[in-house]
């Protein structure tokens, strides 16, 4: 997909409004998915992970989807967008860890250690929701 694509361009700019979303792949023939940080450089999704999990192994040259949304925002609308393409793991930038910010401390009680990838999106969907949206959690007993 070109990165001048109306589609592509729109959902990169979705994705710029939340830092979080999910990374999807398998591992071991199992579906799989894993919370990831993510920016967007030249059209391409860079992400960080938690390496001590080694979800980044199943990651590395294989077909990766990343979707992030605003489903707890306030928005009047709501959107998700999903990024498929081939993920790698990549070295970043002084400029692209900068725009990343600083990391967690820990992550289920490990020290955070980082890892990145880079995903080149083939496929790019945008899905939007509008109208009366009920948004209180509601339990019938």
């Amino acid at each position: 997909m070109s990165p001048e694509s109306p589609e592509e361009l729109h959902a990169i700019e979705l994705l710029r409004r939340v830092p979080y979303g999910r990374a999807a792949t398998s591992m071991r023939a199992l579906p799989f998915l894993a919370v990831a940080r993510h920016i967007v450089v030249n059209g391409k999704v860079v992400l960080r992970m938690h390496a001590g999990f080694g979800y980044h192994h199943a990651c590395n040259g294989s077909v990766v989807s990343y979707g992030a949304d605003n489903f707890h925002s306030d928005e009047p609308q709501l959107w998700s967008v999903q990024f498929t393409g081939t993920a790698n793991i990549v070295e970043p930038t002084t400029a692209e860890l900068e725009l990343f910010g600083p990391g967690p401390h820990f992550v289920d009680g490990a020290v955070f250690d980082p890892v990145y990838m880079r995903i080149e999106p083939q496929f790019v969907t945008v899905h939007t929701v509008a109208g009366h949206l009920h948004r209180q959690n509601q339990h019938a007993l």
